[in-house]
């Protein structure tokens, strides 16, 4: 009995790196950056530079500084945007449902809405769900004052005193010790319109690739952005990079490997460099170049860098693995790869392990040891290929990681950047314990398992101008919302949920629509219109003539009164 627990017990440790690492790393990275964006993981232990193509997982935490922004890219085409001043917390990465917490800030939403999907962004006062595909945005002030506005779509928000639904066109205004307040939607701001060009360039209106298996289908648009598909005899359509930004490029060779949950994981710094380096194999012909080969259909599986290695005490390099050659990793990688730590790679005989592209010239990456290691440059003088001289190395270099190993960049961050106290004091931990997922729509955020009520509203509605009022002069600065005088809070006398609503004029600077085909109507104020001056006109001058003709009669008539 003790040797079968024994047994249970070796099998269940070796399959955690399958479950535990394999997959989640592939569901969630860094998918642009502007400015000093900085990430903290259990791995880093403190604020580390962020990079492009960084993978996180749950319980990572970001920082967004002045003058930043980033962008996270979900697997299953989701995008989430952080404005300047930002905190975010990862909180759940699992098959279908995403969890975040917004300390404070700003995030814009593109969220995909798959079925059965689930989307999850927490405040510190109010808890944002999606369940269908919607466009939204989250306004969090460091006081904690939440507004939720919603594009496209609807989401549910759910505050400690119930939950009410937010459709497209709305913003709802949560503050504590007052009734949440429903409005339109305000005019768009240069945030609202950056991240409405970029859905429209790389989310919207783009056709699915004829040659992506259906599994990356999401990340279409670095593809078309950065390359071509060329069709070739051996494997088919497959796709070569035509940005290239050093003379004599080879796949593996702009970026780092990093230390992320107990393995070596490629963080490229191309902006394309995510999908041709974790999935699929790479291939150099001579008519085109190096060029990717998209894994098969139904075999598609994310992997932390798919290539061979070679390493000696003082220097480790790799060449990228052309298809259906063997990966030996730490975890099961799909088809064509060896799970090493459930077998005994000593019965495996290296001298049969060759590797095609060790034979294309400058295929082969070499490094010195501490530059892996701290990413620091040092030259290196190695003439012969490694693979062709040293002993072949199954699965990652046995190399130790060190401090910055754990580093996706390897820079200074200025201290004016860093974030603040209260930022850093918060433990991931905790939110965690008071903020579950929650994939049930009636069930409470705030009262796990219990159904959530319905949310006291207090509504403004624009009144819309009345026909012939003269428009109001646009260019006007709009006034802050806090600074609008707030409605009267009227207190309901049931315990039924009450909407009270109030009207508002419109906004300064807005103008009113008007259906296409439809004239609009002159203002009765103002100049007339041309023939009515010349009416005018006409009017008046017969009325002195008039004028003129009774003038002599007048006269007249007075002498003969004087005269009598």
């Amino acid at each position: 009995m003790k040797i079968l627990k024994y047994i249970a017990f070796v099998t269940i440790f070796l399959l955690l790196p399958v479950f535990g690492y394999t997959e989640p790393l592939g569901s969630l990275r860094i998918s642009w950056i502007e400015g000093d964006v900085q990430v903290m993981t259990a791995d880093t232990g403190e604020w580390v530079p962020a990079s492009i193509n960084m993978p996180l997982l749950d319980g990572d935490r970001m920082w967004v500084p002045e003058g930043g922004r980033t962008e996270l890219h979900l697997r299953d085409g989701t995008f989430l945007r952080l404005d300047e001043n930002s905190a975010l917390d990862i909180l759940a990465v699992e098959n279908d449902s995403f969890q975040f917490y917004l300390t404070e800030g700003r995030s814009y939403t593109n969220f995909r809405g798959l079925k059965g999907s689930l989307f999850q962004i927490d405040t510190p006062i109010s808890s944002i769900r999606a369940y269908d595909r919607s466009n939204f945005r989250i306004d969090v002030t460091p006081d904690g004052y939440t507004d939720i506005s919603v594009y496209r779509g609807y989401v549910y928000a759910e505050n400690r005193d119930g939950r009410t639904r937010v459709d497209a066109g709305k913003t709802l205004s949560i503050r504590e010790g007052t009734y949440p307040e429903l409005s339109p939607l305000p005019p768009p701001n240069e945030w609202e319109r950056w991240n409405k060009e970029r859905d429209r360039r790389y989310v919207e209106g783009r056709p699915p690739s004829r040659y992506l298996p259906n599994e990356l289908q999401a990340y279409s648009s670095d593809f078309e952005e950065n390359g071509r598909w060329v069709s070739t005899s051996d494997y088919g359509y497959v796709w070569t990079p035509t940005v290239i930004v050093s003379v004599g490029w080879a796949p593996y060779r702009i970026g780092r490997w990093v230390w992320i949950r107990g393995d070596y994981v490629w963080i490229s710094y191309e902006p394309w460099g995510w999908v041709p380096y974790h999935y699929g194999r790479w291939a150099f012909i001579p008519s085109v170049g190096w060029c990717w080969v998209p894994p098969p259909r139904g075999a598609v599986y994310w992997g932390p860098g798919y290539v061979g290695w070679v390493y000696t005490p003082t220097h480790v390099s790799w060449v990228p693995l052309a298809p259906r050659e063997i990966y030996y990793g730490h975890g099961y990688y799909g088809p064509h790869s060896v799970n090493i730590t459930q077998i005994n790679i000593t019965h495996i005989d290296i001298h049969k392990v060759v590797y095609k592209n060790v034979h294309v010239h400058n295929a082969v990456t070499v490094v010195h040891h501490d530059t892996f290691v701290k990413g620091k440059h040092v030259d290196v003088k190695i003439r012969e290929n490694p693979f062709l001289k040293e002993k072949i190395s199954l699965g990652r270099p046995d190399i130790k990681p060190e401090k910055a190993t754990f580093m996706p960049v390897v820079k200074d961050i200025p201290q004016t950047k860093r974030p603040p106290e209260p930022i850093r004091e918060i433990r991931t931990k905790e939110l965690k314990e008071k903020r579950p997922l929650v994939r049930e729509k009636e069930s409470s955020v705030f009262r796990p398992g219990s159904p959530s009520k319905e949310m006291q509203l207090k509504v403004r509605e624009v009144k819309p101008p009345e026909k012939g009022a003269p428009s109001k002069p646009t260019g006007i600065k709009q006034p802050e919302r806090e600074k609008i005088e707030k409605p009267k809070v009227i207190q309901p006398s049931g315990g039924d949920s009450e909407i009270i609503k109030e009207s508002r004029p419109p906004e300064r600077g807005v103008q009113k629509t008007v259906p296409a085909g439809k004239a609009i109507e002159k203002p009765r104020e103002g100049r007339p219109p041309e023939a009515q001056v010349e009416k005018q006109g006409e009017r008046r001058q017969l009325e002195r003539e008039d004028q003129r003709q009774r003038k002599p009669k007048e006269i007249e008539r007075e002498k003969e009164k004087s005269q009598k």
